[in-house]
């Protein structure tokens, strides 16, 4: 009898099951993680005023590049674990667990040491300004010292998602957002740290989130736990790591590039506080998003399982039912942000000017937000199945091929309204990309099946 916590029973369970009890953890996990963004956001917009909120939509690039290179090896690193699983292949799963720490450690002393010694250089360059700059480099400060903090806890807990233990990824994250919520208002209110208290609320909460996934790993009633034997880097490992981890990776990248020029766009056009208006649409919107990439979370594991096991049709019916959840969620956020955008601005700052820009922003970028669901899902579908390249494809085509045209363009014929425009326009395009390579790819496996059969 299988054990229902072991991987084994993602090639057996009924999908609709398996798909519910992998991806409500992470939807959870990503919607409480979303949620500690915008508490942080209220906290600072409150508590420190529409400046603040406008420093720190400044340091949006940085913390993209920030999770970039975390993802690169977090996601990398639980993609290539489930297949292994897949393949019954647990020795080369464990080996991954141990290059999945080395490699975060390594990437965020690095990236983050760089940062820090040019912190202020590269504020400026993202679009801060004598008004702004100070609030961006308080918060930053803390952040980059504990990137080796944030990229182990959040690489290794995609890891505990992907070999069995979603639950428990979810739980880590609940964790670190409950000591974020209740750190956040004391060093903020109470104390009187202003944003840098923000900031030092959200370390020790990592820290918090870090100690229970540590305490994960080195259980040895874990299927993947850590081992002595396997503590050292393997080129093999590493290379595979990289080579899924770099579609998300270049995503975030391309993030980082794009509202750099938003950034500079709402300043050319409509100041810091159109900056301001930014980061808080963009704080709102990522709550829908996150819900979708939840459930690409708790796919991921279900097809990389049934793809290395070959069992394709379990592994379409996953991408189906992703789609169709994802494609309701994002759905949602456009009908919320069409009907009561004032409201949900104004939890953000009492400021009058920053209030109606912020809703007129999250109208128009929002017009197309229901088409996210289904090009995030498919995005993801072809990097759970290690086609590297087309998911790298897929991720940059929305935000490099159509985005950054499209603020390039628009904004000098509509002023402000062209860069908010300019999302839901990428969006529509990006969605009908993806779901031609989707079709392409579908059509070729079936020939492929066709031949195999003929042959036999």
């Amino acid at each position: 009898m299988i054990d229902k916590q072991s991987p084994q029973i993602l090639s057996t369970a009924p999908i609709a099951k398996l798909l519910l009890q992998y991806s409500i953890p992470a939807i959870i996990a990503m919607t409480v993680s979303s949620l500690y963004h915008i508490i942080d956001s209220i906290f600072i917009g409150q508590g420190v005023g529409a400046w603040a909120i406008a420093g720190l939509a400044v340091t949006f690039p940085l913390m993209n590049l920030v999770i970039a290179f975390c993802n690169l090896v977090g996601i990398g690193g639980a993609t290539i674990s489930s297949i292994f699983l897949g393949q019954h292949d647990e020795v080369r799963a464990t080996e991954t667990l141990h290059n999945v720490v080395w490699l975060c450690l390594i990437c965020s002393i690095c990236f983050g040491g760089f940062s820090l010694l040019f912190l202020d250089k590269i504020l400026l360059f993202f679009g801060a300004s004598t008004d702004t700059l100070p609030y961006a480099r308080e918060f930053m400060q803390v952040m980059l010292i504990g990137t080796p903090v944030a990229y182990v806890f959040l690489g290794l807990n995609n890891v505990m998602r992907s070999t069995g233990y979603p639950t428990k990824a979810m739980l880590s994250s609940i964790i670190s957002v409950i000591a974020n919520v209740i750190l956040a208002p004391i060093f903020i209110f109470v104390l009187d740290w202003g944003i840098r208290g923000a900031a030092i609320a959200t370390l020790l909460s990592q820290m918090t989130g870090l100690i229970w996934v540590l305490i994960h790993f080195f259980n040895k009633n874990s299927f993947v736990h850590f081992d002595s034997g396997y503590n050292k880097l393997k080129l093999s490992i590493v290379g595979r790591i990289f080579s899924i981890g770099l579609s998300p990776f270049l995503m975030n990248a391309c993030s980082c590039l794009v509202v750099i020029i938003i950034n500079r766009s709402f300043i050319e056009y409509g100041g810091d506080l159109a900056v301001g208006a930014y980061g808080i649409t963009n704080r709102v919107l990522m709550l829908f998003a996150m819900v979708a990439m939840g459930i690409t979370q708790g796919m991921q594991p279900i097809i990389g399982y049934n793809y290395g096991a070959r069992q394709n049709n379990r592994v379409h019916r996953t991408l189906v039912y992703g789609i169709v959840a994802a494609t309701i969620v994002t759905s949602l956020g456009f009908v919320m942000a069409q009907l009561v955008p004032m409201p949900v601005v104004r939890l953000f700052t009492t400021d009058a000017t920053l209030i109606d820009m912020a809703s007129n922003g999250l109208r128009i970028s929002c017009m197309a937000f229901c088409l996210i669901g289904g090009q995030i899902v498919i995005s993801n579908f072809f990097q759970s199945i290690g086609k590297a390249k087309v998911s790298i494809f897929l991720s940059l085509s929305r935000q490099l091929i159509f985005l950054i045209p499209s603020l390039l363009i628009l904004p000098g014929i509509y002023g402000i309204n062209g860069v908010w425009a300019s999302l839901p326009l990428s969006d529509t395009i990006a969605f009908f990309v993806a779901i031609t390579a989707l079709w392409i790819y579908l059509r070729r496996e079936k020939k492929q099946q066709k031949s195999h059969t003929e042959v036999i």
